[in-house]
């Protein structure tokens, strides 16, 4: 069963990728984000717009995206699980989440 799972979810991978590029970059913005987030709160605070114009502009969180854990996908993600709505299709289909059955009625 562990085995069909992972290979399950390898599957799902290999569709729908994000360029590894997009991913990366991701990941850079959330870590300056990080970095500076005191330093811009206290020049929020004090009002100074030229100090905020100096920071790197991948530090602001506004200009993070979600993006599916699995394969990196932009649009269509789901908050909630932290997935695309294809990945989510997917691994509902397939059984890989717990509680989740396709609507007839």
């Amino acid at each position: 069963m562990r085995q069909n799972l992972k290979s399950q979810i390898s599957n799902l991978k290999s569709n729908n990728m994000a360029k590894e590029s997009m991913k990366a970059r991701e990941v850079k913005r959330k870590r300056l984000a990080d970095l500076y987030a005191e330093r811009r709160a206290a020049l929020k605070a004090a009002g100074d717009s030229v100090g905020l114009q100096k920071l790197p502009r991948a530090s602001s969180p506004i200009r993070q995206r979600n993006r599916c854990k699995l394969t990196g996908r932009s649009r269509g993600y789901m908050r909630q699980f932290g997935l695309s709505r294809n990945s989510f299709r997917e691994m509902a289909l397939d059984g890989l989440i717990p509680g989740m059955t396709k609507a007839s009625w």
